[in-house]
């Protein structure tokens, strides 16, 4: 199998359409199709169905393309490795952040990176701890930051500062924006409507399980996965959410809420750094394990 031509195939794949691609990789799309058409020839498989609209990848298609990209992945980190001989920071580091991090945390981080490894490109990502820790099993990732991550012996976790959860809620007209409100129990937010993610989002599933520890269930008002989206909810008035400082203070407009810490129990989520242990990191891999910590440890203070 040609490696650019499964390149090429990722690259339609991903992009649904030849012209895109074409553009992408900066080549003819004549050239393109013909090598994409050839792979399908030596797989003896159709790979994209072609259409006006683009192109769709078959049932042989997502099969190939969840392997074309760690295929890929994985030669990056042997050029990588190469260019540790040479004694150069170089390669790609595949990084997965959750949404509620995303945002505080991939500037500062794009910054450090490239100031202290010119020679090296980040792709940063985000996602739901949970498909990230298996994008971190099957090579997509090679770092994850994860909420509550699950113990596994195909990946090593290493402990960052946990984070606060608090209520978050719209601002009452007139209300002062340094007045600390007062702290509420968990029985109380029991009661309270909710915009809170989906399963399996790692903080919905914490709240859940604190909340069944005292008896207790979600009031869900909406589940809505996104951040912004959650925010956005609340300040309208559909609701309260569990969210951390973070979140919050990392908005479009953070004066529009109120926050309030939870106590009985005090909500706290685990963040961790996670790898593949079924591959070793490489140089570039740990200098950047070494960056997200110190970046992460800037912005989450300690509780």
């Amino acid at each position: 199998m040609d490696l650019k031509q499964l390149e090429y195939f990722v690259r339609v794949a991903e992009l649904g359409s030849f012209t895109r691609a074409a553009m992408a990789l900066d080549v003819a799309q004549p050239a393109l199709s013909r090598q994409v058409r050839l792979l399908e020839v030596e797989l003896r498989q159709n790979l994209l169905i072609r259409n006006g609209r683009g192109a769709v990848a078959t049932e042989a298609g997502k099969l190939l393309l969840a392997h074309g990209r760690g295929i890929l992945h994985q030669v990056d980190r042997a050029r990588e490795e190469l260019g540790r001989v040479r004694g150069s920071l170089a390669g790609r580091v595949a990084v997965g952040l959750p949404t509620s991090l995303a945002r505080v945390l991939t500037v500062p981080l794009t910054h450090a990176f490239r100031s202290q490894m010119p020679d090296a490109t980040i792709s940063i990502s985000e996602g739901l701890s949970v498909a990230m820790q298996e994008s971190l099993v099957n090579g997509r990732l090679d770092i994850a930051v994860l909420y509550n991550a699950q113990p596994s012996t195909e990946i090593e976790i290493s402990p960052l500062p946990e984070e606060e959860l608090l209520l978050v809620q719209a601002r009452a007209p007139g209300l002062q924006e340094d007045l600390a409100p007062q702290p509420v129990s968990l029985k109380a937010v029991a009661q309270l409507p909710l915009v809170i993610p989906s399963r399996p989002n790692a903080i919905r599933m914490h709240v859940e399980s604190e909340m069944a520890n005292i008896g207790c269930r979600l009031k869900i008002a909406l589940e809505i996965d996104g951040v912004s989206a959650i925010l956005d909810l609340v300040a309208d008035g559909a609701g309260s959410a569990i969210l951390s400082r973070n979140a919050v203070a990392n908005s479009v407009r953070p004066s529009s809420f109120s926050i309030r810490a939870i106590h009985e129990p005090v909500l706290r989520t685990k963040v961790s750094l996670a790898t593949s242990s079924l591959r070793p990191s490489t140089l570039t891999q740990q200098s950047t394990l070494t960056l997200i910590r110190q970046v992460l440890e800037r912005i989450v203070k300690p509780v």
